[in-house]
């Protein structure tokens, strides 16, 4: 399978890219069956937290241009352009599904990615790196626009306008510890440290109530694409109220009170 579904911890699910062989590189048949566990994914309530992973030794090395599907392969400008965005939008549309999950994701890279790979881990909550990753746009060195799924949004916004900038107009590597040092990642531990460090990061997530999780992740990610002040308060304003109401909020103040773990409803 290109993609293992596992529940590693209680609460968890963690998806792998399995294609080690080509580091994980994106086929069609990748992209169908992770679009598919993402749309399982949110609408399973028994599900906390994501952690998206690569197998062996590659998070994930963009789009495999060679093999991406059994069909032959003419250049880019040969291609009927409806064919083109087609295939274009369905790449694309994983970016927007891991934003659009309810559950928070934790992006455990742990080797190269770029391309596509690199917008995958973008586009999810969390970065979290091991000392062997290496980060590349790869897009333009491949001969295409920098500019592709959803990276152009994500990258300035999470590092900044400069150095997305030189990063998508040079896309030169960057190793695991400068991408520390810009906070393109959170965490930077060793290969074999990875996705334990990863299971601990999602047990501190799960420390707190499920749709007050749920409303933070949506309240951030609004507050980033929202053009005024006021508007992202009044915003927040709605989401406190709706989880003051939740028996969980309750739970959460009598464990915080009583000195113990919570334990929240499953919604």
């Amino acid at each position: 399978m290109p993609v293992e579904i596992d529940r590693p911890r209680e609460g968890v699910v963690q998806l792998t890219l399995n294609r080690p062989d080509q580091l994980n590189a994106l086929d069609a048949d990748t992209v169908a069956k992770l679009t598919a566990a993402l749309a399982d994914i949110g609408a399973d309530r028994t599900c906390r937290v994501v952690i998206l992973t690569g197998a062996g030794r590659g998070f994930c090395a963009g789009l495999d241009l060679n093999h991406y599907d059994d069909e032959p392969h003419p250049p880019a400008r040969q291609r009927h352009p409806i064919d083109g965005l087609t295939r274009q939008r369905e790449i694309a549309h994983l970016a927007i599904a891991l934003h659009q999950l309810p559950q928070p994701v934790i992006a455990a890279i742990n080797g190269p990615a770029a391309g596509g790979g690199l917008a995958l881990a973008l586009a999810g909550d969390i970065r979290m790196a091991s000392t062997s990753a290496l980060f590349a746009v790869g897009f333009i060195r491949a001969g295409f626009s920098a500019c592709d799924i959803g990276l152009s949004w994500l990258l300035p916004r999470i590092v900044g306008t400069g150095r997305a900038h030189e990063l998508m107009l040079t896309g030169r590597r960057c190793s695991a510890e400068e991408a520390y040092r810009i906070g393109l990642v959170t965490q930077l531990v060793e290969p074999d440290e990875l996705l334990e460090a990863a299971y601990a990061e999602a047990a501190e997530i799960m420390l707190n109530p499920p749709f007050s999780v749920e409303m933070t992740k949506q309240g951030m990610w609004a507050s980033v694409e929202n053009p005024t002040f006021v508007n992202a308060v009044e915003f927040e304003n709605r989401q406190q109220i709706l989880t003051a109401l939740t028996d969980d909020r309750d739970e959460a103040t009598r464990a915080f009170l009583e000195k113990r773990p919570p334990v929240y409803q499953r919604y």
